[in-house]
């Protein structure tokens, strides 16, 4: 592979036929296809999400991000004019400001208020990012900010999936817990209950980091040059317990797999600034490329990313560049679905005691 110090964005650009965007998710959960690839010999083999315990083995964690996604897409109109406005609630400042996405841009001046469900939400713009996001104070007639967009608002689903989500559930995982995210960590929407039951009582254990996804999601990479590219900067915390799982796994000779990029993000994140897994509440800009050193996971859990995305660039760090590349074509060759409702990689090395299919 050339030096990361020279590679460019469009060396993670592959070609994806538009009808492999999954605009929907498959039933159930755990019915989606999965690619496993094995870091040592590169050997791929093609399966189903449910057959997912046939690669892993006792004494595995998986560790998973259960931020809650907030509904946190609403429509309303511009108190003075009427005019239509959209608001995307990215992170919480303070009490009772945000900051957010809006279209269209030009009506939300500093000062400009706004009004969403019949005026369960009011909002002032009080500050203009650099980068034109905006900072808007909330007032909520009933309730708070949170059941307010229970209520009125709609899930941030990404912008390649043009169908409408009848159920938000199906944008959650079955573990999600704390509200913050501005998307799914979709990596783990495959998972069912019934299925991460079964793979405790075969000895697999789990453990649960928090990353809120934030604006980044949104952010392509327009910079030529990867290096060049700054990351957003997002919450993370990992519980005493979770600290405790994956230094045992370690101590016991077992693997570490992350499920999803956030998840992996976090223990890296974590583990390059205390220098191991510690209990910890901080934020990351970490950026994974290929030639970073990974310190904590020995497995990764994945779906099928972005082209030129920050997304394809972690899973070639972990699994290499030209190996990474030659995946996504064989997926697309499969016709594997692609993206937040699509279908998963398992990326780990397996041993003579691993499955033999």
């Amino acid at each position: 592979m050339q030096d990361i110090s020279s590679m460019k964005r469009s060396d993670f650009y592959y070609e994806l036929p538009p009808e492999l965007i999954a605009q929907h998710p498959i039933e159930p959960r755990n019915a989606s296809r999965l690619m496993v690839i094995d870091r040592e010999d590169g050997k791929c083999i093609h399966d189903h999400f449910y057959n997912l315990c046939n690669y892993l083995r006792k004494g595995d964690l998986l560790v998973m991000n259960d931020s809650r996604v907030i509904p946190a897409r609403i429509y309303g109109k511009r108190e003075d004019t009427g005019s239509f406005i959209e608001f995307l609630l990215l992170e919480q400042k303070g009490n009772d400001e945000w900051e957010i996405l809006c279209r269209p841009g030009k009506k939300a001046k500093i000062g400009a208020k706004f009004i969403f469900g019949d005026g369960l939400i009011k909002a002032e713009i009080t500050d203009i990012l650099d980068d034109g996001n905006r900072i808007a104070k909330f007032l909520v007639s009933k309730g708070n900010i949170y059941s307010a967009l229970d209520e009125i608002g709609q899930m941030p689903l990404p912008p390649y999936i043009t169908e409408k989500l009848e159920d938000k559930e199906r944008y959650q995982t079955v573990y999600s817990d704390k509200l913050g995210s501005a998307a799914a960590p979709t990596a783990g929407l495959h998972f069912t209950k019934q299925m991460l039951s079964e793979l405790e009582q075969q000895g697999i254990n789990t453990a649960y980091v928090t990353l809120h996804v934030g604006l980044g999601t949104f952010r392509p990479v327009k910079e030529d040059r990867v290096l060049d590219h700054k990351m957003h900067s997002e919450h993370y915390e990992i519980p005493e317990r979770t600290a405790e799982l994956i230094n045992q796994t370690k101590q016991n000779g077992g693997r570490v797999i992350a499920v999803g990029t956030t998840s992996c993000r976090t223990l890296e994140a974590a583990a390059q600034k205390y220098g191991g897994i510690v209990p910890c509440e901080d934020r990351t800009d970490i950026f994974i490329y290929p030639g970073c050193r990974f310190r904590v996971i020995d497995g990764l859990i994945t779906n099928f990313h972005l082209p030129e995305s920050t997304l394809i660039m972690l899973v070639s760090a972990f699994l290499g560049y030209e190996e990474t590349m030659k995946a996504y074509k064989t997926a697309v060759e499969e016709r594997y679905r692609f993206f937040s409702f699509g279908d998963a990689m398992f990326i780990a090395v397996r041993t003579k005691d691993d499955n033999k299919k």
